[in-house]
């Protein structure tokens, strides 16, 4: 199967959905411009579709191997990355003064889609660093920025997250890792981390590890926890490199997917030697985690973007080459490709418009977070901070439980050949179940947008996005299409559930929280729903306008709606019904003592 990345789609959901001209008016970006945006994502697509996808497969067969103390990737990968630092692609978004290219975030984050959706394996190691130099960049000293952020924002040299131990994994408070002073500035670190993506590879001269750990007089649990920066080669004063440092990788996890991920087990300071520097103050590292994992949530939903539109690509090519069964009504004559089913086109068209929806929130997640830095004037940028923070949790979570089903659907759509590995749908399922787990699971992002998102603020973000969306309900209803009109109809229907939903978390959260995390995770999903239906609908409506125009263009705005109807007939719809679900209170995840649970 050939994939290709979806330039059209995603530039579609970048102006009619997402909002990404608005950037372009902020003064923020001098050279941006609509034929700038469409030259990076036409490149984009010819590097990815040429270079990265036809490595996906032989990532799954032939992962990620540690030989000798040392992590070897996927034979391509390393030339792959090369290609991929050369072509300027990790700067993208990054500030000129730190060798990078002044664009918008937006369009780092549609090669971080494009990127997945041509291998997901590869395309991990390339978020890692963009959340280590943002990190950097927030908390970092001026020698530090000096010695390590033009490297890492060129890409030259990778970054790390570390922070998860065997014993703190969600909860970081149990962090043991140990930093000690040396006395010149510098500190030993100690101690063990596990699930460390790329934390060590062939692909670069250095890897730049974010360690998360303990200095000597640390108070106890999440208060006392900071971050150090560790390289893996020691770097001199004038940004040449020395010896390698006291840390290694010891092991790699056998995963279920992204077999061309490593994923590191590291030791730092075995020999007791393993020097790092602080990174911000004392006792405030997870100051600076929140910085990268903000970044790092956005990014992974984007992930789930990526696999779903490579899943649904598979499909789609599959069901219109088997042939199997006749039409309704049909006795004899030559079978049909699935496609003609309705039932496969039911799961086609499920795949299509989740995978779109996705997209959308993640995409009009990243021009918010461009604004909140961009905008002309203070009121803009705070209101775009405000949505920034409401949408980074159902980016994040949505977008990859959709994933799952739609990976899911992949496989049914190929029937028991899905189920057989010769024909990759299901390394598709394999590799996105890691995104609802990992960077925070889907709980915690739903339990974040119940707690900090929404009674944060007192609901005023959540209530001007529902605003926003009743706005762009009455648009449709009054649409002359009557298609549109419908969709302005579910729409209408579903805000209105939302509202109601979001008015009795915001009630309960006076007298009984417990209430409020047990409706969380049917909330997000509820506004994950009305979200994608949202912004499917700003897409049919523009589309409307193209379809009346004559030219060759015609049949895909019309496909653009008929999408979004799917979407309100069946996810609107089932947002609207997720109220009671939400309001059922603490009762309905009662304490059940776990020996009645058993047979």
């Amino acid at each position: 199967m050939t994939f290709a990345t979806p330039v059209r789609d995603m530039r579609f959901v970048l102006d009619h959905m997402a909002g990404f001209g608005t950037l372009e008016k902020t003064g923020g970006f001098d050279d941006l411009s609509d034929d700038l945006v469409s030259a990076i994502l036409e490149e984009m697509g010819k590097f990815c579709d040429q270079v990265v996808a036809p490595l996906n497969g032989a990532s799954d067969a032939d992962g990620a191997a540690l030989e000798n103390g040392v992590v070897r990737t996927t034979p391509g990968f390393a030339d792959a990355y090369r290609q991929y630092v050369d072509g300027g692609w990790n700067a993208l978004a990054f500030p000129e003064k730190f060798g990078g290219q002044g664009l918008p975030t937006t369009l780092s984050v549609a090669m971080v889609d494009a990127l997945n959706g041509a291998c997901m394996s590869f395309a991990i190691g390339t978020t890692l660093t963009t959340g280590a130099v943002k990190a950097v960049m927030h908390a970092g000293t001026d020698a530090q920025k000096r010695l390590y952020l033009e490297k890492m924002v060129t890409g030259e040299w990778t970054g790390t997250m570390n922070l998860t131990e065997p014993q703190a994994g969600s909860d970081l408070s149990g962090i043991r890792t140990k930093a000690e002073p040396v006395g010149d500035g510098r500190y030993k670190i100690s101690g063990q981390k596990i699930f460390i993506t790329y934390g060590d590879h062939d692909m670069t001269d250095n890897i730049i590890h974010l360690v998360l750990a303990r200095l000597p007089d640390a108070p106890a649990g999440a208060a006392g926890i900071s971050m150090f920066i560790v390289p893996k080669v020691h770097v001199g004063e004038d940004g040449s490199l020395g010896a390698h440092n006291d840390v290694q990788c010891v092991g790699l996890e056998e995963k279920m997917g992204l077999h061309g991920s490593p994923t590191c087990v590291m030791a730092f300071g075995e020999n007791g030697e393993c020097i790092g520097t602080l990174l911000g103050e004392e006792h405030k590292g997870l100051r600076n985690m929140f910085v990268m994992m903000n970044a790092a949530r956005l990014d992974v939903g984007m992930q789930g973007v990526g696999v779903a539109e490579r899943a649904y690509q598979r499909a789609l090519a599959y069901a219109q080459e088997r042939k199997q069964g006749r039409l309704p009504g049909m006795k004899t004559g030559d079978q049909v490709a699935i496609f003609e089913h309705g039932d496969v086109r039911r799961m086609l068209y499920s795949m299509k418009a989740l995978t779109e929806a996705s997209r959308a929130i993640c995409y009009a997640n990243a021009v918010a977070y461009d604004l909140a830095h961009h905008a002309p004037d203070e009121e803009a940028r705070k209101a775009a901070s405000a949505l920034e923070g409401l949408l980074t949790p159902i980016s994040k979570a949505w977008s990859t439980d959709r994933a799952n089903d739609v990976a899911s659907l992949g496989v049914q759509v190929h029937g028991g050949m899905g189920y057989i590995e010769e024909t990759g749908a299901a390394q598709h399922m394999r590799d996105a179940r890691i995104a609802a787990i990992y960077e925070g699971t889907n709980g915690i992002q739903a339990i974040d947008l119940v707690g900090r998102k929404l009674q944060g603020d007192g609901g005023a973000a959540a209530h001007g996005f529902i605003q926003k969306v009743k706005d762009e309900a009455a648009l449709a209803k009054a649409a002359k299409r009557p298609e549109v009109a419908a969709i302005g109809a579910r729409l209408e229907e579903a805000v209105d559930a939302l509202e109601a939903s979001t008015d009795w978390l915001l009630a309960a959260a006076k007298r009984d929280q417990e209430g409020v995390l047990a409706g969380a995770t049917p909330y997000l999903k509820q506004f994950g729903n009305v979200a994608g239906g949202y912004y499917l609908t700003r897409g049919a409506l523009a589309a409307v306008i193209g379809a009346n125009e004559d030219g060759d263009d015609q049949g895909y705005f019309e496909a653009k709606i008929t999408i979004a109807k799917f979407f309100a007939d069946n996810y609107l719809v089932e947002a609207a019904g997720l109220t009671p679900t939400i309001t059922a209170g603490a009762g309905s995840v009662a304490r059940i003592d776990p020996a009645l649970l058993s047979a």
